[in-house]
């Protein structure tokens, strides 16, 4: 009990000091441990300002980067809104690391400091240590050492090769970021270390694959016409990751680009899970924090006025403005994932005859368990397809409307009945599957006897065709890094080619 009093007089009161915050990872994580079984990295928290909080948005949370002007125009334009009251700063950031990098702002009370770190610390920790999307395309041991190769490498190249040089390259690859990235296949995971060495060993060699004397020669009559039977067709499978493809077959790109378009695609594929699992992230965090709070106060370690505070900041990280509000931006993840998270355990614990019909695997199951492994096992969009219930679309109030661009309104496309409910499900699922946002754009072909033009082929899904002169500008950065001609074909599911964009 005398222990208990100690911590109870540390975090009740509004001024926190760094034995407080210490005191509260050990009891948070011991209350993770024990009642939430989570298992998380180490933790390391970072106690920053606001103008260093910014620095961290920029960077987008990493500890450090490579140069590039993008980074600070994101600062200068987010501290110009900050300082001006047009948007606030969060009150934590996180990042998937070992240790696991959490920044807290400074001049968050002892309540909000305590609830950062069972948000982040524990929550968010726990999801990047358990969830399959982190552990098969990340690697969160390495990501730190990694950047800092990373920065210094760029440095060196701009030394050598100018600024506005390797300026070029790096807009070129960010704008083609989304396409960087390996879906279907678990990449290689190697250290800080083993880059510098395969690196060094990559400049010794110091091979080009391409001479401008080839095209001084004649054509050969005896090669096949591109397109024949004949012709030897490469690649061989096409290749959804189209920055892997210029950087390993680009005929006359020089290494040291080469090696820059990797380092693009490594980040690429560093925030291809956080962007996969936004909902499920956040929400499974809220729900961390809100279990971690109450049991604190069950055990007596805070007093009502904390839990007084706790409930108005928890209100406000859940508020979801209505659809007809002139705040509404979307769904705000936190509630959504949040919510579906307590449906999990509502239904395992007290489940109605509708949950026993749409959910009769959790009935009656552990909900710890359950939420474990819904946690480890999915993302958003089978997340929500899996497990989004009839309640909670009654209790977000969520419907789908149908907008048709040839219409002057809108019309409603599902309502709350059985049929409703299940395309509600199935479309907001579909709204978090990536390739609902991202082109499917492929590398299908290269002309590897005369004009080494590379063709690319774009899959219209849900009838989402590609805008012209974004295309067109996507085209000419590939254009840029590739070297030769590329031409894109834009087909239906039929396989008709419906537009073409070519770069000469």
């Amino acid at each position: 009990m005398k222990d208990i009093d100690k911590y109870r007089a540390m975090f009740t009161n509004p001024n926190w000091d760094y034995d407080t915050l210490e005191a509260a990872d050990q009891v948070i994580g011991r209350i993770g441990r024990e009642y939430l079984k989570l298992k998380t990295y180490p933790n390391q928290i970072e106690i920053v300002t606001s103008e260093q909080m910014l620095d961290a948005y920029a960077l987008t949370g990493l500890p450090t980067s490579y140069p590039h002007w993008k980074f600070g125009k994101d600062f200068v334009l987010n501290q110009n809104n900050y300082t001006k009251g047009r948007m606030g700063l969060s009150y934590e950031l996180v990042i998937n690391s070992n240790p696991c990098i959490s920044y807290n702002m400074e001049n968050n009370s002892t309540c909000m400091m305590l609830l950062v770190i069972a948000h982040a610390c524990q929550g968010h920790n726990a999801f990047f240590a358990n969830n399959y999307m982190f552990l098969d395309w990340t690697s969160a041991d390495s990501i730190v050492d990694y950047m800092v190769f990373a920065r210094d490498y760029i440095l060196k190249c701009e030394e050598e090769f100018g600024e506005e040089e390797v300026e070029k390259v790096l807009d070129a690859c960010h704008a083609l970021m989304n396409h960087g990235v390996d879906k279907y296949k678990k990449p290689s995971k190697i250290s800080a270390m083993q880059e510098n060495e395969r690196l060094k060993r990559l400049t010794a060699i110091k091979r080009e694959n391409y001479n401008e004397l080839w095209r001084t020669l004649p054509p050969s009559a005896d090669l096949p016409e591109p397109g024949s039977k004949e012709e030897h067709r490469f690649p061989k499978e096409p290749e959804e990751n189209i920055l892997y493809f210029i950087e390993k077959y680009a005929p006359a790109l020089p290494v040291w680009k080469r090696e820059i378009i990797r380092i693009v695609r490594k980040v690429a594929q560093y925030f291809y899970p956080q962007g996969a699992t936004k909902v499920m992230n956040e929400g499974f965090a809220t729900f961390t924090h809100y279990h971690i709070m109450n049991k604190m106060f069950e055990e007596g370690y805070v007093n009502d006025g904390f839990m007084l505070e706790f409930i108005k900041s928890h209100s406000g990280v859940l508020y979801q403005p209505e659809y007809n509000s002139k705040y509404y931006s979307g769904l705000n993840p936190y509630t959504l994932g949040f919510n579906i998270f307590m449906d999990i355990k509502r239904i395992c614990q007290e489940p109605t005859a509708e949950d026993r019909e749409w959910f009769p695997n959790l009935v009656g199951k552990d909900w710890l368990e359950q939420v474990h492994y819904v946690m480890e096992n999915f993302r958003d969009d089978s997340f929500i397809l899996q497990y989004l219930s009839p309640k909670v679309i009654r209790d977000m109030r969520l419907f789908t409307i149908v907008d048709n661009e040839l219409e002057t309104t809108y019309e409603i496309g599902a309502i709350h009945n059985e049929r409703g409910y299940r395309k509600v499900r199935e479309q907001l699922s579909n709204q978090y599957d990536r390739s609902s946002y991202i082109p499917n754009i492929q590398a299908t072909k290269v002309d590897l006897y005369k004009t080494s033009k590379l063709y690319l082929t774009h899959t219209i899904q849900s009838d989402r065709r590609l805008e012209a002169e974004t295309a067109r500008a996507t085209l000419k950065h590939i254009r840029y890094l590739w070297g030769f001609p590329v031409e894109l074909h834009s087909k239906n599911k039929l396989g008709i080619n419906e537009s073409t964009f070519e770069i000469k």
